[in-house]
């Protein structure tokens, strides 16, 4: 059996491979699967395959693994467009809706992944979800200044009801307790952890609530970004992309429309026939 550490391993490989040309501005994703895109990225670029390649780090601890591994480094001050940008998630739901930010670099994640002509997601399939909430708590970056009474104004929306904000303590990496010190970002920010234990109703509604409140930098909830979900499986790893959804689902609603219209006809047939 493949294990995940090889599944990860896959889908950054085949991101790069398949998303990256020469000449290509280039956004690094933070996180254990992000990790292994830098690393083919960095390979690629050292073998000659790649050419005139610049990247934006969206951490320091992926600024460090890319400068290590020689590939140019850039910022948005000077690159504010990018050809791509490649991450992993936390959580994916059937409508491409993303939590990210386990590893407490999501501000700069979002602010890169927004310049990119392209957001290219890598997960293994664990990372898939009927909706968000439950499996995977939603991380929000406040600022330090009376964060307590940000973290009850969060507590209190009405889109984030039912969930039970935890501060980030230890390391802000992950978003387990292990350390006593708060948790600190490298924007020098608290993060607050938002437990669920039912789905959350409304993901861009709650999006929107939490982007518009005083004291919250920014969240986890990466809402219509998505180009592709790269998924490493058992048997391979699968390419879905939004709009192919739509269309699966457009075909599928068609053929029950003309189904239902096939039907009613048939009705009136037999009904003419009895008059």
């Amino acid at each position: 059996m493949t294990s995940q550490e090889e599944l990860k391993k896959q889908t950054g490989y085949k991101s790069v491979d398949d998303y990256v040309s020469s000449g290509m501005v280039v956004g690094l994703g933070t996180g254990s699967t992000a990790y292994y895109a830098v690393e083919r990225l960095g390979q690629k670029l050292k073998s000659g395959e790649l050419k005139d390649i610049v990247a934006i780090p969206t951490s320091i601890r992926t600024k460090e693994q890319a400068e290590s591994l020689g590939i140019p480094l850039v910022t948005l001050d000077t690159h504010s467009k990018l050809d791509v940008a490649i991450d992993g998630a936390d959580n994916v739901d059937p409508d491409f809706n993303l939590v990210k930010g386990g590893g407490g670099a999501l501000l700069r994640e979002k602010m890169v992944e927004l310049a990119a002509d392209k957001f290219i997601v890598i997960v293994d399939e664990s990372k898939l979800c009927d909706g968000l909430g439950p499996t995977f708590p939603i991380p929000v970056e406040i600022t330090p200044f009376c964060h307590e009474h940000t973290i009850r104004t969060i507590a209190a929306l009405p889109s984030c009801a039912g969930c039970k904000p935890v501060l980030r303590m230890g390391s802000c990496s992950n978003n387990k307790v292990d350390g006593d010190g708060i948790a600190v970002t490298d924007n020098g920010n608290y993060i607050v952890d938002l437990h669920f234990t039912e789905l959350i109703k409304n993901v861009p509604q709650m999006a929107a609530d939490l982007k518009g409140l005083c004291g919250v930098v920014d969240h986890g909830l990466f809402c219509g970004m998505t180009t592709a979900v790269l998924c490493a499986r058992a048997d391979g790893v699968t390419v879905t992309a939004p709009e192919k959804k739509n269309k699966a689902e457009k075909i599928v609603k068609n053929m029950a429309f003309l189904s239902a219209a096939v039907g009613l006809v048939a009705v009136s047939a037999m009904i003419v026939r009895k008059r």
